[in-house]
């Protein structure tokens, strides 16, 4: 089922004991959209750095180690967590945006390429969310960014994008990037999804990911997919992206003039036979 989100706006429901901020919010836009949040005094959203669009004059921001839901406990437990998110090549920092004034005042966060932002009720899919290790926006605040270990051997050795992952935590919204069109599936108890890497921009912790060898050698040489891809098993729901970042930035550096003159084409077979390993799958 395609999902495309030109414009969506969430009221506010009545408070309850959640740990994360009751926030409302709209996502404007089409190719490149961007989501605006409402806040009321004292609120707070957390966001990647460097993903602020524009924000009212009372929102004041800070920027804090690790993700800022105050869930580490102490410096050493900030700065472990801050040094986890280095594995997935975020930055050290996250940034705060707390609403200082009266009334209420918004914040938006734009997308850094081309594709669709997903709103996600954490609650609403047993409170974690695993997803591509540059695929989260922003979060009401509360919500916690991890790592995601993939823990199968064969999938750590030869998983590429698929083995170190971003975990979100919590009860909260959580707003994550996708590349290009969104494809959600629901996946019964046993039924098997193939997915190139790249391609797998979220699922909930129940779906089982595991890596498969594409098949024969011509495949393996020839067929541009690398050698392997991800295996997913339900039961469980998972997000697919048709735009990994990975491809894009790929076919940009493809065709882009070479030191010393070269020009890597797509129709290198050397180049080709270069990247057996790699399909869209960045070590």
């Amino acid at each position: 089922m395609s999902m495309h989100v030109p414009e969506v706006r969430v009221s506010r429901h009545a408070r309850n004991t959640s740990v994360s901020d009751d926030i409302d919010f709209e996502i404007k836009g089409s190719e490149m959209q961007f989501v605006e949040i409402e806040l009321d005094p004292g609120e707070s959203a957390i966001a990647e750095a460097g993903a602020m669009m524009f924000k009212d004059q009372y929102i004041g921001m800070s920027a804090v180690f690790g993700d800022g839901s105050g869930q580490e406990g102490g410096f050493m437990g900030k700065l472990l967590g801050a040094g986890k998110r280095l594995l997935t090549g975020e930055s050290l920092f996250t940034t705060v945006f707390t609403h200082e004034g009266a009334g209420k005042a918004r914040v938006a966060f734009a997308s850094p390429y081309p594709g669709s932002i997903l709103p996600i009720k954490l609650d609403e899919y047993g409170g974690r969310l695993i997803c591509q290790k540059d695929a989260f926006l922003a979060a009401a605040r509360g919500v916690q960014v991890g790592i995601h270990f993939q823990q199968k051997i064969m999938t750590g050795l030869f998983g590429g994008e698929g083995f170190i992952m971003q975990r979100l935590d919590g009860d909260g919204w959580a707003f994550v990037h996708v590349g290009g069109t969104v494809i959600e599936r629901e996946l019964k108890p046993g039924e098997v999804l193939h997915v190139d890497t790249g391609c797998l921009a979220a699922m909930t912790a129940d779906v089982d990911m595991d890596i498969e060898r594409v098949g024969g050698i011509k495949s393996m040489i020839f067929g541009g997919e690398g050698v392997f891809f991800a295996r997913l098993q339900g039961p469980g729901k998972v997000w697919l992206q048709s735009l990994p970042f990975s491809r894009l930035a790929g076919r940009i550096w493809a065709s882009a003039p070479q030191m010393g003159g070269q020009d890597r084409g797509e129709g290198s077979l050397l180049g080709g036979i270069g990247n057996i390993l790699d399909g869209d799958n960045r070590f």
